[in-house]
């Protein structure tokens, strides 16, 4: 089963449309020029809502490592989905399970991967500037080609309208959505949410 990760949540009643519709794991931005980026104050008191089993991220742009830690103890969150320049002694050195989050441009960006000991790598289109939440794709073919490493999380650019041809063509490990089921930037649109999870649980049944 291909696991489904609603990022870029704001508010409780967002993240719980996440949770009811099926998502396994919500994610929060802690990088202060996303459009949604969070309080870590406001995530602990979202996080102490999650049912059992359903994962918290939260991601991170280039951060101080004891910033990350410190976070992430105060949030109670589960992994951490590093999305900048973080090295492999970086992440190694974090004391949490690391999500890895690189930008693709092209095959030269996979060569990276193999210096990473991390959970998984989340492939993210490459847009100059910015982090992340773009809403832009990249060629799925280096998707396919970066599975060599291990699991892979595939995001970018993902609707409820072409999941299901990016797992179709990538059989990933999980897949990421954020602007791709929102209304506004930081603003999710919970019918969107629900055919997205909806599109991607009933793929392959």
């Amino acid at each position: 089963m291909i696991r489904v990760k609603i990022c870029g949540n704001v508010t409780l009643k967002d993240t719980m449309a996440a949770v009811e519709a099926g998502a396994d794991a919500v994610g929060f931005v802690f990088h202060a020029r996303s459009p949604r980026v969070v309080s870590p104050k406001a995530v602990a008191a979202i996080v102490s809502h999650l049912p059992p089993l359903v994962t918290a991220v939260g991601v991170f742009v280039n951060e101080k490592p004891d910033v990350v830690r410190q976070i992430m103890s105060d949030c109670g969150l589960a992994y951490a989905q590093l999305h900048g320049e973080e090295s492999p002694q970086y992440c190694a050195e974090l004391r949490f399970p690391v999500l890895k989050g690189i930008r693709v441009r092209s095959r030269e960006d996979l060569a990276m991967l193999v210096s990473y000991r991390v959970k998984a790598i989340l492939l993210d289109a490459y847009v100059e500037g910015v982090a992340g939440g773009t809403g832009t794709t990249f060629d799925w073919e280096l998707a396919v080609e970066a599975k060599a490493w291990g699991p892979i999380i595939l995001a970018g650019g993902l609707t409820p309208d072409n999941v299901v041809e990016a797992i179709s063509r990538v059989q990933p490990y999980g897949v990421d959505v954020s602007s791709g089921v929102e209304a506004a930037p930081g603003v999710k649109d919970h019918a969107k949410v629900r055919a997205f999870v909806e599109s991607v649980k009933c793929w392959g049944a």
